[in-house]
């Protein structure tokens, strides 16, 4: 794969959204507590193609939402463009679920229209997202079972 995670692209981009984590100025805005944290770090514009880039931090780690194989759920929502993931594991094993199955490193690309619970398992993981448009629908039920 052209920018899979041995590519250089996928290889800088880990380490500065990584960098970004740890210096505390990416994914800095708790959502539900420290395991589940977000930030805007650009806003749609001509520079960026008119996505936004979002950094997502997700920790299943020690979680009491007792969910199969431990996983951590975040924020119910729906992208009515779609969105393109890099994901970035920052433990051994730590996954999220994408639109293919759990992702340990490498990108998802959720469709126009998907809509879904962020999860992840194994530990903590950054998403770095990229939204086109910026468009996010953060007030949607999910389905009744």
């Amino acid at each position: 794969m052209e920018y899979g995670v041995e590519s250089e692209l996928y290889q800088d981009l880990s380490r500065l959204i990584t960098l970004g984590v740890k210096e505390g100025w990416a994914a800095d805005g708790e959502l539900a507590g420290p395991r589940y944290r977000r930030s805007l770090l650009v806003t749609p514009c001509a520079e960026s193609f008119f996505f936004s880039v979002t950094a997502v931090l997700l920790d299943s780690t020690d979680n009491s939402q007792n969910n199969p194989e431990g996983s951590f759920r975040g924020g119910y929502h729906l992208h009515p463009y779609g969105e393109f993931n890099l994901i970035v594991p920052l433990n051994k094993g730590a996954a999220l679920a994408g639109p293919n199955g759990w992702c340990y490193g490498g990108w998802t690309v959720p469709a126009p229209g998907s809509h879904h619970f962020p999860e992840v398992k194994g530990g903590a993981v950054i998403s770095l997202t990229f939204l086109p448009a910026g468009r996010i629908a953060l007030d949607v039920k999910p389905p009744q079972l």
